[in-house]
C-alpha cells in the first residue's frame, strides 16, 4: 500500500520526489509565463511598429491593438500605399523573462534619475529595517502576552476578546493616525507592520500554547511543580517548536504589509523603487523589485527554518519516528521539584 501513496497520504514522499515538487512548483510559473510572453498565438494583444508605412499617426516603436494595426494595413494594401510593418507584442507592463532576469543586473548598476532617490540597494535595506524593527517590537510584547493567554484562563479571558475585535480592523486605516503621532518618518511606517502583526502574533500564540499535552502537565504536577515554574519549565519548552513556527508564519504575514507602509507619510523603500519605476514604465524593474521581496522572504525563512533544524533536533527526529519520540526530551525530573509529595490525582491549571 505505502508503495502507492505517491501524494503523502500517509509517509513523507522520498527525497527525490520532493525536490522534484519543488522544482516545478516553480518552473511551471516561469514555463506559463514564458509561454505568453514568447508564443505569438497564445496571447499578443498589440503589434509593435517598426515601419509606420503611410500610415501618418504610426510611429517608430509604437504599440497599437492588433485590431487598429490590420485596419490601417489593410487600407495601405487597397489604396497601394506603403504598409506599415511590426512583430506581435504583449502590454508593456508585461515584459518577458529575460528582460526581468537582466533587470536583477542593471537595477542595481542603474542610479537614480534624481540626486536625491536612493539607488535600489539602499531602498531594500530601509525595507529590511522597517520590516526587522515592526516584528521585533510585536513580537517582543506578542509573545509573551501570548503564552500568559494560552496558560492562563484569566489572561485569556481578560484580553483575548478585545484582541479578537481588533484584529478585524485593517492596519492601514490607522495610517492617518501614525502619521498624526509619530510623524512622517520611519516610526508610522513601524507603527503599521505592528499593528499588522501583533494582535495575530497574540491569538497564534496563545492557541499553540493550549496545544500542549496535558499529560505532560498532569505528570508535571504530580512532581510537585506549580505556578510559574510549571509555566516556564514545561509549558513553554514543550510549545517553543509551534512558536517558532507561528513566529516564521507571521514574519512572512509582517512582509506583507511592507507595501501598504512605506506609503504611510514620506514613502520610503523598496515601495518607493517601484512607485518610481512605474512612473518611468520601467515595468521589467517592477518585476524585478517585487520578485526581489519575494526571493528576500523566501530564503529568509529558508534559514530560519534551518536554524530550527539546529534548535530543535528533537523535532526533525520526532517527524521521522512518526510521534514515538517524546514532545521534548529535556523535560526531566531535575526541572521539577522531587521532594514535594506526589499530588495524585491533580488536574492542570494552568491550560485551558
Amino acid at each position: 500500500m505505502a508503495s502507492h501513496d505517491w501524494l503523502g497520504l500517509k509517509q513523507e514522499l522520498p527525497r527525490k520526489r520532493r525536490l522534484l515538487l519543488v522544482g516545478l512548483s516553480f518552473l511551471i510559473p516561469l514555463l506559463v509565463w514564458s509561454a505568453v510572453s514568447y508564443v505569438p498565438w497564445l496571447w499578443h494583444p498589440l503589434v509593435h511598429v517598426t515601419d509606420p508605412g503611410s500610415v501618418d499617426y504610426f510611429t517608430d516603436n509604437m504599440d497599437v491593438p492588433c485590431a487598429d494595426f490590420d485596419r490601417e494595413l489593410a487600407k495601405a494594401l487597397a489604396a497601394g500605399t506603403a504598409l506599415p510593418v511590426g512583430y506581435p507584442a504583449n502590454p508593456l507592463y508585461l515584459p518577458p523573462p529575460h528582460k526581468v532576469a537582466a533587470a536583477f543586473y542593471t537595477a542595481f548598476k542603474t542610479p537614480p534619475r534624481l540626486p536625491n532617490e536612493p539607488w535600489l540597494h539602499e531602498s531594500l535595506g530601509h525595507s529590511i529595517r522597517t520590516i526587522f524593527l515592526g516584528f521585533l517590537f510585536s513580537s517582543l510584547l506578542g509573545v509573551p502576552i501570548g503564552i500568559l493567554c494560552g496558560a492562563y484562563r484569566f489572561f485569556a479571558k481578560l484580553q483575548e476578546p478585545f484582541i479578537e475585535f481588533f484584529r478585524y480592523l485593517p492596519a492601514p486605516a490607522f495610517g492617518a493616525l501614525c502619521v498624526a503621532i509619530l510623524g512622517i518618518d520611519d516610526a508610522p511606517k513601524i507603527a503599521i507592520i505592528f499593528i499588522g502583526t501583533f494582535f495575530q502574533q497574540v491569538l497564534i500564540i496563545g492557541n499553540s500554547v493550549r496545544k500542549v499535552d496535558p499529560a505532560l502537565l498532569e505528570a508535571a504536577q504530580t512532581l510537585g511543580a506549580k505556578g510559574w515554574r510549571l509555566v516556564s519549565r514545561v509549558v513553554i519548552p514543550a510549545s517553543i517548536t509551534d512558536i517558532y513556527t507561528d513566529m516564521r508564519i507571521l514574519l512572512g504575514w509582517a512582509w506583507t504589509y511592507l507595501i501598504v507602509a512605506e506609503v504611510v507619510g514620506t514613502m520610503s523603500g523598496i515601495t518607493f523603487f517601484i512607485n518610481q519605476q512605474a512612473r518611468y514604465r520601467n515595468f521589467d524593474n517592477v518585476y524585478a523589485a517585487i520578485a526581489m521581496i519575494g526571493i528576500i522572504g523566501f530564503f529568509t525563512d529558508m534559514f530560519l527554518a534551518w536554524v530550527g533544524g539546529i534548535l530543535f533536533p528533537w523535532k526533525r527526529k520526532s517527524r521521522r519516528t512518526a510521534g514515538s519520540q517524546p514532545l521534548f526530551p529535556l523535560i526531566k525530573l531535575k526541572i521539577l521539584n522531587p521532594t514535594a509529595p506526589p499530588k495524585t490525582g491533580a488536574m492542570p491549571h494552568v491550560v485551558q
